[in-house]
């Protein structure tokens, strides 16, 4: 790696120029030095140092002159400065670096000027071309050493009063005016706290308490408990694991619960015992009484509210509590609500078991007329073909066939015997003869009888083929309408029977005492919703002017 030569400046000085480098020196140390003090200043020292307005008018003497000196008008000239020579330069058309570098210039060579123009006039006269390259470099050299006396300075501040120094006492004053603050702002911020919580918790919860130990009319509840029960015979499969347990009915159960809280239900316990007007007394406080004719989906919100329905899936038992405002009223809704409860269950299976019974009884009326249709068939056929049994028609055929054949082999033998003879009777011959052709058209026709198809009814095999296909179909209708039959009559004994019942295991009993309103868990749970609102509130206003301040 190479590095690049470091070239020498070498400056020649004028004694003024040397004299004035000293003192710029002298000031920058006492700069230094002072800048040091105050990078020594704590934080509170630094800010009460800040030079404040004080509204005292400017110091006279030297500091009077020089606010004069500095407050001169830009545009003013020396007495040496005409107005033609400031045009004529003016008119050259000089870039602002130009007349920049021209007061520099001027600067560094003493030269007084009030502008930029007076500044290029004077140089011109004393000789010097403010453009020149030379005076260029030689001024850029200057302001490499950093301690050339011809440099602008910065303008002092008129007016402004020194920084102060801090003692013990003044720092400590400082310190107990911003805990005062402090403490102020914390004392302000608590009680508006303070006041909030008042305004929107405390007071929401004393007028909810207020309420429910005063104002709120007592309610009484009358609870009772129900299960349905299945009377159905021990199935296979899945219903038979599941017996005896609270799975088995539990869709009847969830099907009864969403009964109880329907529509229906509470119109009909309406029109039953009167639930709108027992809710419409004026003697129940504004905000649970019903107003007089309210409208059916009024009643149905103030029916959800009073009539709880739980279901337990485990056991199978439904849970209800009934809320009125006297014990009598409670316990008659829960007996007018059990009652319409049993009366679905019952409902439930209704038209299954009516369905059931139609169903058997059109499989067994259809069956008898196939079975009738059936046994009309064979008789017909029977009585077409003149044939009460093809059976044993064709076996008494075959016996006479079988007893014919024996004879007329037995006169075959004979005329072999006879003709085995050297010299036979030709009479016995020819009767013997005569014998076997009369045997054999007589199988012959015999055996025509069970295969000739060409006869006016057929032959005694076609017969009993469809005699016995007529038979068959009239034996297997009869095997369905007995089928059919029992079907039918296991129907009619399941119709006859209750499948499905409701069982109550805690009947309802009038309460004694008001059951609510529960004053103190009511007026806690007001308190603590309040509390919970108000603090949702706040958090969402804090994050609002926190993204909106920044």
């Amino acid at each position: 790696m190479t590095t690049k030569p470091k070239v020498s400046r070498y400056r020649i000085r004028r004694g003024s120029e040397h004299a004035s480098a000293t003192e710029q020196a002298a000031s920058e140390a006492s700069q230094e030095t002072s800048s040091r003090k105050e990078a020594e200043l704590n934080p509170l020292e630094q800010m009460a140092a800040v030079p404040q307005e004080d509204g005292l008018p400017p110091a006279a003497g030297k500091s009077a002159m020089r606010i004069e000196r500095n407050t001169r008008p830009s545009g003013a000239t020396d007495a040496d400065a005409n107005p033609d020579e400031i045009a004529q330069v003016q008119n050259e058309g000089l870039t602002g670096r130009q007349l920049r570098m021209a007061r520099r210039v001027a600067q560094k060579h003493g030269v007084q000027a009030d502008n930029d123009y007076d500044a290029v006039i004077k140089l011109r006269r004393a000789g010097i071309d403010p453009f020149k390259r030379a005076n260029m470099l030689e001024l850029v050299e200057g302001e490499g050493d950093g301690k050339s006396t011809n440099l602008p300075q910065p303008a002092p501040q008129v007016g402004v009063p020194g920084p102060g120094v801090f003692d013990a006492a003044a720092r400590a004053r400082s310190v107990i005016d911003i805990q005062r603050d402090i403490a102020r702002r914390r004392r302000r911020n608590l009680q508006m706290l303070i006041l909030r919580l008042i305004f929107f918790v405390v007071f929401p919860t004393i007028a909810a308490g207020y309420y429910y130990y005063n104002v709120a009319t007592p309610m009484y509840a009358t609870k009772s408990e129900f299960v349905i029960q299945q009377a159905d015979g021990s199935g296979g499969g899945a219903s038979g694991l599941f017996a005896g347990t609270g799975l088995a009915s539990s869709q009847d159960s969830i099907g009864v619960q969403g009964y109880l809280t329907s529509r229906e239900a509470m119109l009909r316990l309406d029109r039953d015992v009167g639930f709108k007007d027992s809710f419409s007394d004026p003697s129940i406080d504004v905000v649970q009484r019903l107003d007089q004719g309210a409208s059916n989906e009024t009643a149905y919100k103030a029916y959800r509210k009073r009539v709880k329905i739980g279901f337990d899936p485990t056991e199978g038992i439904i849970k209800m509590e009934v809320v009125a405002p006297s014990p009598k009223l409670s316990e008659l809704y829960s007996k007018a609500l059990i009652s319409y409860a049993e009366e679905r269950v019952d409902n439930l299976t209704q038209r299954k078991r009516e369905d059931q019974m139609e169903g058997a009884q059109n499989s067994y009326e259809e069956a008898e007329r196939e079975m009738l249709a059936a046994q009309g068939r064979v008789l017909a056929l029977q009585e077409e073909v003149g044939v009460f049994d093809a059976t044993s028609d064709a076996s008494s055929l075959m016996s006479q066939i079988n007893t014919y054949e024996l004879q007329l082999q037995d006169k075959r033998l004979r005329l072999q015997q006879l003709l085995d003879n050297t010299s036979p009777n030709q009479a016995r011959v020819d009767g013997v003869r005569g014998d076997i052709s009369r045997l054999e058209s007589l199988i012959a026709e015999l055996r025509g009888r069970l295969t000739d198809t060409g006869g006016e009814k057929g032959s005694l095999a076609s017969i009993s083929g469809q005699l016995r296909i007529a038979q068959t179909n009239l034996e297997t209708r009869t095997l369905l309408m007995q089928q059919a039959l029992q079907q039918l009559e296991v129907a009619r004994i399941e119709a006859n029977k209750q499948t499905r019942y409701l069982s109550t295991n805690v009947s309802p009993v009038a309460p004694d005492q008001p059951t609510y309103p529960k004053a103190f868990e009511n007026t806690l749970l007001a308190f603590l919703i309040f509390s919970g609102i108000y603090l949702m509130l706040s958090l969402t206003a804090s994050i609002l002017r926190e993204q909106i301040s920044s």
